[in-house]
């Protein structure tokens, strides 16, 4: 029966190949080729019959069957028997030979088929192809094309039957007419002539070793002359192209002498080529093998046409390269074989064509050249050693070229060079010099581009050049003499600078690899040799570009390490020092990026290195000759300010530890004249240099300044600074600030003990001249440098006795250039500085007069408080630095002023400065105000000194202004005003008497306020506000409160409504704390209270009139009540204000809730309103009394002071709420308040009253936080709850939401609320009636339910509430029976069959196919089954089983996933003792489970993933088990394929009985809706057949499946009927 059944998959497969789907078609030929590795013979033999029984088909499809026997044939073609091949051999013949049509893929599929066989049956083959190459009958294309296949694939099999076939091919070459089928001649003649070469090559490999040339040479020649002489003049470029391609190898099989004598010919005929095809490959190939033939057999035809060769392959490689294809590089490597040939045989004459070629300004030309070259060079090295001058000196031009790839040409000739020596002959130095060139192209420099486009990146020509000179100086030995030490010369030209990196890489390797050697002659070398620099030079060039260390591929590093192994030659006594200080160094800068490393503090590790080195060498003559260097170099850095300035800092530090005066003298002289004071850099450069030198050279330092601003450049003036009439005014105010600055940072590094009798005499006196300046840059040197002076000043231990007579002027002029400064914005540090100035000047004598004291604070403040505010950080803080820098400076002046005065007076006239800015209505300007006073006022604490108790007698005045700011809008100028009261209450202590660090419990209590002033909550800044006015209160002299309460009283009115606000709550906290001792001051308290209650309408200011309504109710609640629900909804803020008024005292708050919640429930909840339309649906709309009154209870509510009465009333109040919640959700506002929501100007209002329902959430919201329940409503709000409580379609969450938090966080209140509940169960509207059943079912998921002794009763209630006319009801009463199962778990087996059969009726529940109220008894049922008795499970389980199943493959993925994950569970129940009563449903639900992982819904998946895993443990198959774990690991992605061909080969192991049930099963999927289950299902029972044993076939209606198989191969979708094909394949196994 095999070769039927094989037969019949077989052909069901091949129907298919005509699928439009190039995947499926795929699939079909990877079955088909599963079947013939299984079966090959008899596949084969299918193909074949179905082949020549559809005579028809379209040859594309019969393509891809001969495709697939090939594949088959290379597999097993050793199994192959002589019939079968005979068979396949005589088909492939036919089907190769059916059609006249040339290149044609069905052809070449055919004659593969032969080739395949051919490597067995060599014989047969060559018998059927030979009878269809006949002599004197031009033969099919194929036949050719198969020949010279079977030559390339089975050399040793087919050369032996070359000599009659060429003899019967050679008469046919005439007769081809068709240049196709001349084409199909050359191509074999070419394969021909390599397979004979290469048995020729491997003889005594061959059968026949006694084969020779000279078989073949007659036959070749003869086919030479036709192909060179007839066909090579065609015009068909594929002919031609063909001709050559056969006449390379062709020609190695000439006799020689006819070669010779075809030479002439033949080498002209090729290159001639060249000129008619742009795809040269073929012919760069065949000439470079005709070229080696000519070698070969000493051919003297060459050196005549060696010229045209020549020209020719110079043209070819010059061309210009349209890609980098390939084929491209392949046709030039072959064109660069042919060189290669050249140079062995005529090197002379090669190079003189060559060389005169790199003369031209040709890119191309040249480029091409170079490349030859190079080649050459590398591959012709025995011919060109004595050619080296000669070619050495032809690259002079080359060298000037400017184009990149030139450039890069160049310097790849020079690496084959470096390699073979070229570059120790004389000249060699020019190629280095050249090299280290490219080294130093600048990295961004772009090429300009050249004409034809072809503009290559100089950043390609700088790295490729840095990779040649690192490996020629580290790989090439003989190259060591050659660049050392010539490198050297290249480190101090700044044109090299970019090459530094490499060139110390490359310098380093060098030294140590001559130390390791023992030689150290540099100091000799440079003795002898002018052009290399000194120790001195090379020492200050890697010093200072190693300033900036990450430059240029990290030079910094690069050059110290230079520097470290040179230490020698740099000076003796250096070695040891180096090797202990280079390393931390360089240590440094690897712990560091550009990004990470502060430049300034790499610049004093350096400086303090160099300051090392020279206290090392400690020899002046070196140190002058150093500092002589540095100076030297000074013009070389004027393109790079830094590196030019860190150089002025090593001069200073140089200059500074020379011992000689003279040279100190000329080179301070010297950088004054020469310095270029237009650069700003320049000058800070030569000031810091000035200063340095000044700590070891004040006398010099100041004498050679003096000296220059009395020379000739200033000598038409009355100051220092006048300028000769042919400077500009700009560079004479450039020289001016160098020398400020200069004088600047002398006085700051000058010795203290020096500096006092030098300031005014030597130093100012010359500044004092430039105070009239309106240039901005002069002006910031004058005062930075004023700056400087004064510091150094205050420094000097002899400052108290110092007399500066000067002070005030100095002190003018610093306000002057402050006031010129824009009040609008910061940009230079002008204020800064003069700041800084004054606050050293202050404490300079003598002292300042009162009014100039004053004006300057008052300049300072505006110049720091007008500005914009800044943008600040993440923690609400500036973030600029100059900012921050200013108001520190700032800081500093006022505590230095204050030191001056340390008395309550003095105190007092500071703050009044800052009073106007403390008020001010710009927030930012009150915070940087309130800093500057905490920093005043904590200035003064630390530095009081009480000698007699003395009253502080303006501390009210003080707390007045300072305490409402603790309500501040600015979170910092909340923190600083409780700081600056804290720090006055210790003051008043410390006046008092008590010690400095004395502790006061009640003032220390502020501290812990002050982390309340954090949150900008207006409650909490509020109530931390009373409990400061609390300590304020009890710390308050008596005589200060009233100063305290009238300055608080004028803050009422103040611009920041907070601080208005905190006025008014610590007016009355005082008032209630300290009343007593006001009575003669009531009246005037009163009088200023009425005046602001009738000046302000804002919201702080009702406090007085809401006692008045207190009063009221007090007489008359139920009028009072009335009239306020009157009000217009919605309540405007006074009325608020009012309704909370009624909540302060428990026994009116009792009554007015009472009838508040008979006034909501008296009228109905809403009235339903019928659109105009007929049939349109009803709209309900709130009524108005109810609504009133909601909103009524929540202002009540929310009084604080209603907490009591909430409490007794708490059930009620939760009860009424919850159900006016639910009866109001999707109800609308009246007509008359939307028009009145729409026209409010109030977002808030609009926002707070949009709809009934969000009014009775806030309601039960103000409850819940009334009532103590702050968690409940916290994990409400976390969860969503309140919103969906508002919601329509999820209010029943909601609601849950709401019972499971009261359940966590209010457990003893639910009795109570229960009882309230349930009694409203009976109500008319259903949605109370689903709101309460929803509250109810979800409590019953707590153990509190059980603790509280309420689940029976609770229980008993749901479960009579199943026969409720509401669906919805039903459904919650199920959801609540669940729960039972996570609130009270152990209950469950008490009440199991109660519930058992409460889930089962819920299954049956009406006659919809998608039942809600099944699908919750479904996931109830999930959630019970592990928790009930055995026997009650029992008694359900076969009923519950069979009921679910049709719910695996439902349309709704809700059904799906919850019966699937209830299929699990009851497997999962029924481990222990149900096991025989259900494994049978086990196997049943095998299939769909399996098959609903590719769901596309992934809830499903999940589910089946869970309910596969509990099944596995009913078939006892550890193996099985094994696998599903693996794989169905929750979270983990399925490899599906994998895990089901897994799954299928246990299955089949430990249940080969089972085979015939599964695929039946299976079979129903086939028609499966989902597109992925229909592929899962033939892929599932490929694997089953894959794994089954073949006696198991008679389980398998094969017809019915191979049928069933057959419609999916028509489906629609590819993806199954690519699964359908491959399973037709696997059914080889029951063959």
């Amino acid at each position: 029966m095999t070769r039927p059944y094989i037969q019949k998959l077989s052909f069901t497969l091949l129907d298919s190949i005509t699928d439009k789907d190039p995947v499926v078609q795929e699939q079909v030929c990877s079955a088909l080729c599963s079947l013939g590795e299984a079966q090959p013979g008899e596949t084969l033999h299918a193909c074949e019959a179905y082949l020549r029984q559809h005579d028809k088909l379209a040859h594309p499809y019969r393509t891809k069957i001969l495709r697939a026997m090939e594949t088959v044939l290379s597999s097993h073609i050793q199994e192959l028997d002589k019939d079968t091949a005979g068979a396949v051999i005589l088909l492939a013949s036919s089907e190769m030979t059916r059609t006249k049509e040339l290149d044609c893929d069905w052809q070449h599929a055919a004659s593969s088929v032969l080739v395949a066989v051919g490597k067995q049956f060599i014989n047969q083959v060559m018998e059927e192809v030979l009878n269809r190459f006949q002599p004197g009958v031009l033969p099919h294309c194929s036949v050719l094309y198969t020949l010279a296949s079977l030559s390339a694939s089975n050399v040793f099999g087919m050369v032996p039957f070359l000599p009659s076939i060429l003899s019967t091919m050679l008469p046919m070459l005439s007769m081809a007419k068709q240049d196709a089928l001349r084409v199909v001649f050359c191509y074999a003649l070419q394969h021909f002539s390599e397979s004979t070469l290469e048995y020729l090559a491997n003889l005594d490999q061959a059968p026949d070793p006694t084969v020779r040339k000279d078989t073949f040479s007659t036959d070749i020649f003869g086919a030479y002359d036709v192909l060179f002489h007839h066909w090579l003049q065609s015009r068909d470029a594929k002919l031609r192209l063909a001709v050559v391609a056969a006449l390379g190898p062709m020609s190695h099989l000439l006799p020689n002498e006819k070669l010779e004598e075809q030479l002439p010919k033949l080498l002209p005929a090729v290159l001639g080529l060249y000129k008619k095809h742009a795809e040269t490959y073929q012919i760069s190939k065949s000439l470079g093998q005709i070229l080696e033939a000519a070698v070969n057999v000493g051919s003297r035809t060459l050196e005549v046409q060696l010229d045209a060769l020549l020209v020719a392959l110079h043209a070819q490689i010059c061309v210009p390269v349209e890609s980098s294809s390939p084929l491209v590089m392949s046709s030039q490597k072959e064109v660069l074989r042919c060189f290669t040939v050249l140079a062995c045989c005529s090197p002379d004459r090669l190079l003189a064509f060559l060389l005169p070629r790199l003369d031209t300004n040709n890119e191309r030309l040249r480029v091409g050249t170079l490349q030859i070259l190079r080649h050459i060079i590398n591959s012709a090295a025995a011919q060109m050693e004595v050619k080296k001058p000669f070619i050495l000196s032809s690259l002079r031009l080359p060298l000037l070229d400017t184009n990149n790839k030139v450039k890069r040409a160049v310097v790849q000739v020079i690496s084959a060079m470096a390699h073979h020596g070229y570059l120790e002959q004389p000249g060699g130095e020019v190629m280095v010099e050249y090299l280290v060139q490219q080294c130093a192209l600048p990295p961004d420099e772009p090429e300009k581009p050249s004409p034809d486009g072809e503009g290559l990146a100089a950043d390609s020509v700088r790295a490729v050049s840095i990779r040649t000179l690192y490996l020629v100086s580290t790989t090439v030995d003989r190259m060591d003499n050659v660049l050392w030490p010539y490198l050297l010369e290249f480190l101090t030209p700044v044109r090299f600078t970019a090459a530094l990196t490499p060139l110390c890489r490359s310098l380093v390797h060098l030294i140590l690899k001559r130390q390791e050697a023992g030689a150290d002659d540099f100091l000799d070398q440079y003795n002898s040799n002018a052009n290399l620099p000194s120790p001195f030079a090379m020492t200050t060039r890697l010093l200072v570009v190693s300033s900036n260390p990450y430059l240029g591929d990290g030079r910094g590093a690069a050059s110290l390490r230079l520097l470290r192994v040179m230490h020698w030659n740099i000076h003796p006594s250096l070695g040891q020092r180096w090797e202990t200080t280079m390393p931390v160094l360089l240590e440094y800068l690897d712990e560091h990026t550009e990004e990470t490393m502060s430049l300034k503090e790499w610049e004093e590790k350096l400086l303090l290195f160099l300051r090392d080195t020279l206290a090392v060498v400690s020899d002046n003559t070196w140190i002058c000759q150093l500092s002589q260097e540095m100076c030297k170099q000074l013009p070389s850095y004027n393109g790079t300010p830094q590196e030019k300035n860190f150089l002025y800092k090593c001069i200073g530090t140089t200059l500074g530890a020379a011992s000689s005066k003279e040279v100190v003298r000329k080179h301070l002289r010297e950088l004054l004249e020469t310095a270029r004071y237009q650069e700003e850099a320049e000058q800070e450069g030569l000031a810091c240099c000035f200063g340095i030198c000044a700590i070891a050279h004040l006398e010099d330092t100041l004498a050679q300044l003096e000296d220059f601003v009395r020379s000739d450049v200033f000598r038409k003036s009355i100051s220092i600074f006048s300028i000769f009439k042919d400077r500009s005014e700009h560079e004479v105010d450039r020289m001016k600030s160098s020398l400020i600055l200069c004088y600047g940072h002398v006085a700051a590094q000058a010795p203290h003990e020096l500096l006092l009798s030098k300031v005014e005499s030597d130093i100012l006196r010359s500044m004092f001249q430039c105070f009239n300046t309106k240039d901005p840059a002069l002006k910031l040197c004058l005062v930075q440098g004023l700056c400087m002076v004064s510091q150094a000043m205050c420094s000097s231990v002899q400052a108290s006795s110092f007399h500066f007579s000067r002070k005030a002027e100095l002190v003018a002029q610093m306000m002057e250039f402050i006031r010129a400064e824009p009040s609008d914005c910061l940009r230079t540090p002008i204020r800064k500085k003069a700041m800084l100035a004054c606050t050293y000047l202050v404490n300079l004598e003598p002292a300042l007069e009162e009014q100039v004291q004053a004006d300057m604070i008052q300049s300072c403040l505006h110049s720091v408080m007008a500005l914009p505010p800044e943008a600040e950080g993440e923690h609400g803080v500036c973030q600029e630095p100059l900012y921050l820098d200013t108001v520190c400076a700032l800081e500093d002046l006022l505590t230095s002023l204050l030191r001056r005065n340390m008395t309550p007076q003095g105190l007092q006239i500071m703050v009044e400065h800052l009073s106007p800015w403390i008020k001010s209505s710009r927030g930012h300007e009150r915070a940087r105000a309130l800093v500057l006073g905490a920093c005043l006022l904590q200035f003064f604490l630390e530095h009081l000194h009480v000698s007699t108790l003395v009253p502080f007698h303006n501390l009210g005045l003080l707390v007045g202004l300072f305490a409402p700011r603790c309500a501040d809008t600015w979170t910092t100028s909340r923190q600083e005003a409780v700081g600056c009261v804290y720090s006055l209450l210790y003051l008043q202590l410390g006046y008092e008497g008590f010690s400095r660090d004395h502790r006061d419990d009640v003032v220390e209590r502020l501290l812990t306020l002050k982390e309340g002033l954090v949150h900008p909550d207006p409650t909490i800044l509020f109530h931390t506000c009373h409990g400061i006015a609390q300590v304020i209160a009890k710390r308050l002299p008596s005589d200060q409160l009233i100063s305290l309460l009238l300055t608080m009283f004028d803050s009422l009115g103040d611009p920041d409504k907070n601080c208005s606000r905190a006025a008014t709550v610590m007016i009355n906290c005082l008032l209630k704390e300290r009343g007593n001792v006001l009575l003669e001051k009531v009246p005037e308290i009163v009088s200023m209270l009425r005046a602001k209650l009738r000046d302000t309408q804002e919201e702080h200011v009702l406090p007085a009139a809401q006692h008045s309504v207190y009063l009221l109710a007090s007489q008359h609640c139920e009028a009072v009540v009335s009239s306020l629900l009157g009000s217009p909804l919605p309540f405007d803020s006074h009325t608020c204000a009012l309704w909370r008024a009624l909540a302060v005292e428990p026994s009116l708050a009792t009554q007015v809730l009472g009838l508040l919640l008979e006034k909501m429930s008296r009228d109905v909840p809403f009235k339903e309103s019928r659109a105009f339309l007929l049939g349109s649906t009803a709209d309900r709309v709130a009524t108005l009394l109810p609504l009133a009154a909601t909103c009524a209870l929540y202002e009540v509510l929310s009084a604080p002071s209603s907490g009591t009465v909430v409490l007794e009333l708490y059930p009620q109040l939760f009860v009424a709420l919850l159900l006016r919640v639910s009866c109001t959700v999707g109800v609308q506002l009246p007509r008359s308040l939307q028009g009145k929501e729409r026209r409010s100007t109030s977002p808030a209002r609009a926002a707070k009253n949009r709809d009934p329902c969000s009014s009775a959430v806030d309601a039960l919201q103000a409850l819940l936080l009334r009532g103590g329940s702050q968690d409940v409503l916290q994990s409400v709000e976390l969860e969503g709850g309140w919103e969906l409580l508002r919601t329509s379609a999820r209010h029943e969450d909601g609601v849950a939401q709401l019972a499971s938090a009261m359940a966590k966080h209010a457990g003893p209140r639910l009795p109570l609320v229960m009882k309230a509940l349930v009694s409203t169960q009976s109500s008319v509207y259903e949605i109370q009636r689903v709101t309460s059943t929803a509250f109810l079912a979800e409590l019953l998921s707590s153990n509190v339910i059980n603790d509280l002794m309420l689940l029976e009763p609770l229980l008993d209630n749901l479960t009579a509430r199943l026969k409720d006319s509401s669906a919805s009801v039903r459904r919650l009463v199920l959801r609540g029976l669940a729960n039972i199962a996570s609130g009270s778990p152990e209950k469950v087996r008490a009440h199991g069959p109660q519930l058992m059969t409460a889930m089962v009726s819920g299954l049956d529940d009406g006659d919809e196919p998608h039942s809600l109220v099944a699908l919750e008894a479904m996931v109830g049922l999930a959630r019970l089954l592990e928790l009930v008795e055995p026997w009650d499970l029992r008694l359900v389980l076969l009923h519950t089983a069979i009921r679910i199943r049709p719910f695996f493959d439902s349309e709704k993925v809700e059904f799906r996933t919850a019966s699937i994950r209830l299929f699990g569970h009851l497997n999962k129940a029924c481990h222990r003792d149900c096991e025989d009563v259900f494994l049978e449903q086990v196997v049943g639900g095998l299939v769909p489970l399996l098959l609903h992982l590719r769901d596309p819904q992934a809830p499903v998946a999940s589910a089946c993933k869970f309910a596969l895993c509990m099944c596995v443990p009913h078939l006892e198959c550890a193996e099985l088990a094994a696998a599903f774990y693996k794989y169905l690991q929750e979270g983990r992605s399925v490899h599906y394929g994998e895990f089901l061909n897994s799954t299928c080969k246990h299955l089949m192991h430990h249940f080969p009985d089972l085979l015939g049930r599964l695929v039946s099963t299976n079979l129903f999927y086939f028609k499966s809706s989902w597109d992925d289950v229909r592929a899962a299902a033939p892929m599932f029972t490929g694997f089953l057949v894959l794994h089954a044993e073949p006696e198991q076939k008679p389980q398998v209606d094969l017809e019915q499946l191979i049928a069933a198989l057959q419609l999916l191969l028509k489906d629609p979708v590819p993806g199954v009927r690519e699964k359908a094909a491959e399973t037709l394949g696997r059914l080889v196994k029951f063959a």
